[in-house]
């Protein structure tokens, strides 16, 4: 073979075997391919399959396999997201007699013994109600809520009729923070008080409890009021107190309390008096906070023109009765005055120069006259005066009296509505505990034109300035409002040892923001309020703790370089005190 031959053999095979990799390349590119479609291909039909069984069949077994998925009931969260009331599984202690099977011995040790070493390990338990269960014979509930560090130490008690049954609890993470407006479960499951009975058929329901319901309540927020509240019924020696922090333009509510309060964590505790909510359930003659409402209905109507106008100061007698002042603030006072001293009989006077029905159709539109509107399942109803005629109209001395919060008797929360209203340019809004998308706030009903409503932001900011609510004012937030100190009613007239003490209040005042009512259940002298029993000693200060720890907090940052423009008020004050 010559050369030429042998290269060109040499090529031939070069070629072949370029040509048999080539193929073999193919091939495997081919069988890849078909791998693939085939894996997709069961990829899709395996989709297609499980969404035709979640969509249009639904067997016990798939039902019980998704519920088993979903937590028991539904979370509430605050408006951040941060968790309120959630699900999650825990263990209970559970006494089961029989475990050694029938006519054996309950417990290896003594019931004695036995109690005694559950109590060492829970050292908040009652022995006596322990030892009385393992005496009875009988299967219960020895404990709730089992840490499993806790389900050891029982174990190695080596009982066998002392049994672990895992189950679902309901947990609040911030313990009592906002108990009256969640409520509790009980051990059955059922929700009580609060939102959990009124989300009860949202919160179990499998379509929709795995999204958590969002309410308008700020944890943050809430916090802070409840602390203030509590320091001002301690400093006050107070046997309670109620808060409310009110949106001024869509009537959410950002914290609601009411104190003493209940552990909902604790449901076999929570069946007592602490349930009970002030805020919206209890009625009370708020007295004094009761006069800027009065003011701006007159103002509305024409009534009130003239700031520098003054009226008698002194004891008014009507129908048999005497409207005084607390102090004596001389011979004359104008509106302005009249407010910042919190004055009954000037009140009274502008009440009566309204007149009755023009007052009452007020209240009425300000729901004085209805149950508060809200979504919590205990709402007081209001005592609202009757008319004394066919038409319904109020007597004289009625309509005066009603006039500085007195002869009606409201909740704190129809009062921060009112509140809202009297600030945020006349518009009267439900208050609601859901979140309120901006884009949907309710259209509400007009009750006081919005010079009017300016006219009144003025006035509440004076107060707070230069009359009684001067302790309520924190540098910077512009806070305006109204200090209101009322004697319980009781047999034969009122009590004059028992007092309701408010201070309604709204910041910042040059754009409401935020409505703040804090009231204290019949507060006593004491040192730290240098013995005067007064909202402006109490209540007042309560407010001007709470807006610079919340106003930060809802965006509402301080800035002293603004306020509301009174400068065609303030030449018409003297100083003085009220109340």
């Amino acid at each position: 073979m010559n050369a030429l031959t042998a290269s060109a053999a040499i090529a031939t095979g070069r070629v072949q075997l370029a040509n048999v990799r080539q193929r073999s390349l193919v091939t495997a590119k081919v069988r890849v391919l078909w791998v693939l479609l085939l894996f997709v291909f069961a990829t899709l039909t395996a989709l297609v399959r499980i969404g035709q069984l979640g969509l249009f069949e639904q067997t016990p077994e798939r039902a019980s396999l998704a519920e088993a998925l979903l937590p028991p009931r539904g979370e509430i969260t605050d408006r951040n997201g941060v968790p309120l009331a959630r699900a999650f599984p825990s263990y209970s202690l559970w006494f089961n007699p029989k475990a050694l099977g029938e006519g054996g011995l309950p417990l290896v040790k003594t019931p004695e013994e036995v109690a005694k070493a559950l109590v060492a390990i829970w050292p908040d338990a009652d022995y006596n109600d322990i030892l009385s269960r393992l005496k009875a014979g009988k299967p219960s509930y020895l404990r709730r809520r089992v840490l499993p560090e806790e389900a050891n130490k029982v174990f190695a008690l080596g009982e066998p009729a002392l049994e672990f049954p895992r189950e679902n609890q309901r947990y609040y993470p911030q313990g009592s923070l906002a108990a009256h407006v969640l409520g509790f479960v009980d051990k059955d499951g059922n929700g009580h008080v609060g939102m959990e009975q009124v989300l009860e058929k949202r919160l179990l329901d499998p379509a929709q409890r795995g999204t958590p319901v969002q309410l308008a309540i700020d944890a943050r927020v809430q916090g802070a009021l409840e602390d203030e509240l509590g320091r001002g019924m301690m400093e006050s020696n107070a046997k309670g107190a109620a808060g409310i922090i009110l949106d001024a333009d869509s009537g959410e509510v950002v914290a609601l309390a009411s104190l003493p309060s209940f552990n909902p964590n604790r449901s076999d505790l929570a069946y007592n008096d602490l349930v009970f909510n002030r805020v919206s359930n209890q009625v009370y003659e708020l007295g004094s906070v009761m006069k800027p409402i009065t003011i701006a209905a007159a103002i509305d109507a024409g009534v009130v023109t003239n700031m520098a106008t003054r009226y008698p100061a002194g004891p008014l007698s009507i129908a048999g009765f005497t409207i005084h002042d607390s102090h004596n603030f001389g011979a004359s006072l104008n509106v302005p005055e009249a407010l910042i001293h919190s004055s009954n009989v000037v009140t009274a006077q502008v009440a009566d120069r309204l007149g009755g029905p023009a007052l009452k159709r007020t209240m009425i539109a300000l729901g004085m006259n209805e149950r508060p509107t809200i979504e919590l399942p205990a709402r007081g109803f209001p005592l609202f005066p009757h008319g004394t005629d066919k038409a319904g109209d109020w007597a004289r001395i009625t309509t005066m009296t009603v006039s500085y919060g007195h002869g009606m008797a409201v909740t704190p929360l129809h009062l921060a509505s009112a509140y809202a209203a009297l600030v945020n340019g006349g518009i009267w809004r439900p208050a609601t505990l859901f979140k309120v998308d901006p884009a949907n706030i309710p259209a509400g009903r007009r009750v006081f034109s919005a010079s009017s409503s300016a006219r009144m932001r003025q006035l509440l900011r004076l107060i707070v300035q230069d009359g009684t609510g001067r302790k309520a004012d924190a540098p910077g937030f512009r806070v305006g409002g109204k200090t209101g100190s009322a004697e319980k009613p009781g047999t034969g007239g009122y009590r004059r040892t028992s007092l309701i003490a408010t201070f309604a209040a709204a910041f910042p005042m040059d754009k409401p923001r935020f409505v703040v009512v804090a009231m204290l259940d019949e507060p006593q002298g004491t040192q730290a309020t240098s013995g005067q029993r007064t909202a402006a000693w109490n209540a007042a200060p309560v407010v001007g703790r709470v807006v610079p720890r919340v106003g930060p907090l809802l965006g509402v940052v301080p800035d002293a370089s603004r306020d509301v423009d009174i400068t065609d008020l303030s030449p018409l004050v003297g100083n003085g005190e009220g109340e």
